[in-house]
């Protein structure tokens, strides 16, 4: 596609700061050799390019060497660039605009459809990528219109945690909590022993969407209709929480982080959160478990995937593809993959990665969450669910906070996505 062309498309592709937010930037290259991003040179040999939103990860990272492994068994050097995961979305679609984008991209799996939306990305047929054995849940959120963008690295996802002693004391068997009832029955059975009920993210933001999408999906709902029944059921859950003081009000502003540091102190019996979180679980000073988060009539709803995908820019000079197909798949591989995904707290995308860390009782509890999971941008959403998702989260906030029933706030929520959406 010629750089003109992609020029005009991406002016609208700022959704994508909808999903990944407004985090200042910061990045960090690595030691290899440096050189102009890939679409001003040639295939064979040379330096190639790759942007990672893991800023945290210096030249002497696994990761790096990792990257550098690959580029070396491929014949080439890696220059490589770490940035925040919305400052990367910006600079790709800069760099698509000036044909001077990276030769392999990593980015945020709800941006996939904004950047292949805005013709900044390769499908899999072009490079001919091998995504045969990606479970499908994890492929849909970089699929649009028919086509693959990308493989996903790996995938993270929502769970709850629970404190052991709480429930203990509270008589509660975690084996019982199978569904919304039982569950809302252990919370009350936690509020009268003296500990505190659950916590979890509500923020006006797309985390507190995040947090919500496993109710919201686990009582059968849709995201193209946020005023339906089941909506309402999920959204009343949360509100009824908060009056019978089994969640605390201070969900309506918490991130995921200040949740999490509320279910630290060791007086909450559960917290929503992700696999993100495990080395600081192992550092809580107390037994904890995982459970899925269980959906509204039993059985574990699905929960949103995180992650990111590896995918391929469009080059103006497409003989490089055929090198940075043998990086991705480099990158991608079973070994390596599962490297990685241990280095991120991800859950394997593939089945052979993810069987290896089923052995692992830490990391069983995730590979059945991320079994159920699905991309936010699945169902075809593709560049709408931006537009889908705040109207939820401001529906979220009102209901939370008392200012509109569920059913009103979702109605409103309801008649904003639609509009946004034609």
């Amino acid at each position: 596609m010629k750089a003109q062309s992609i020029a005009r498309r991406v002016a609208c592709a700022g959704l994508a700061l909808a999903v990944t937010g407004g985090a200042a930037a910061c990045s960090k290259t690595s030691s290899s050799p440096s050189a102009s991003s890939g679409g001003s040179q040639g295939g064979g040999g040379g330096t190639y390019t790759v942007w990672d939103p893991y800023p945290q990860f210096d030249g002497s990272s696994d990761w790096s060497k990792l990257l550098d492994k690959c580029g070396s068994d491929a014949g080439v050097s890696i220059k490589r660039t770490g940035y925040d995961t919305s400052d990367l979305t910006n600079k790709e679609l800069l760099a698509a605009q000036q044909g001077n984008s990276p030769d392999v991209l990593i980015v945020d799996n709800p941006v996939v459809s904004t950047l292949a939306d805005a013709g900044v990305l390769t499908d899999t047929g072009q490079t001919s990528l091998d995504t045969s054995g990606i479970s499908p849940n994890l492929l849909a959120a970089g699929q649009l219109a028919g086509k693959t963008y990308g493989i996903p690295i790996g995938a993270n996802t929502l769970a709850l945690y629970y404190n052991k002693a709480v429930l203990s004391a509270a008589g509660v068997d975690i084996a019982s909590v199978k569904d919304w009832p039982s569950l809302t029955a252990a919370l009350a059975k936690v509020k009268a022993a003296g500990k505190k009920g659950i916590t979890f993210s509500a923020i006006g933001t797309e985390e507190g969407s995040f947090q919500f999408l496993p109710w919201f999906w686990g009582s059968g709902a849709n995201l193209t209709k946020l005023d339906s029944s089941q909506a309402a059921s999920a959204l009343s859950l949360w509100t009824d929480w908060l009056k019978k003081g089994y969640a605390p009000n201070s969900v309506i502003n918490n991130t995921q982080t200040t949740s999490w540091q509320e279910f630290a102190t060791g007086q909450y019996a559960f917290s929503e959160n992700g696999t993100w979180q495990l080395a600081n679980a192992k550092k809580a000073g107390f037994d904890y478990g995982i459970i899925p988060i269980p959906a509204m009539s039993g059985g574990t709803a699905a929960a949103p995937t995180g992650g990111e995908f590896v995918t391929i820019p469009v080059q103006s000079k497409t003989d490089r593809y055929a090198t940075t197909q043998k990086l991705v798949a480099c990158l991608t591989s079973a070994d390596n993959a599962y490297a990685t995904d241990t280095t991120l707290s991800y859950i394997g995308a593939t089945q052979a990665v993810q069987t290896k860390q089923a052995a692992s009782p830490d990391l069983k509890p995730w590979v059945d969450a991320v079994a159920a999971a699905k991309g936010r941008t699945s169902d075809n959403l593709g560049t709408k669910y931006p537009k889908i998702s705040q109207p939820l989260w401001t529906a979220m906030q009102a209901a939370l906070s008392g200012s509109a029933s569920p059913a009103s706030a979702l109605g409103t929520a309801q008649s904003a996505a639609a509009a946004a959406t034609k």
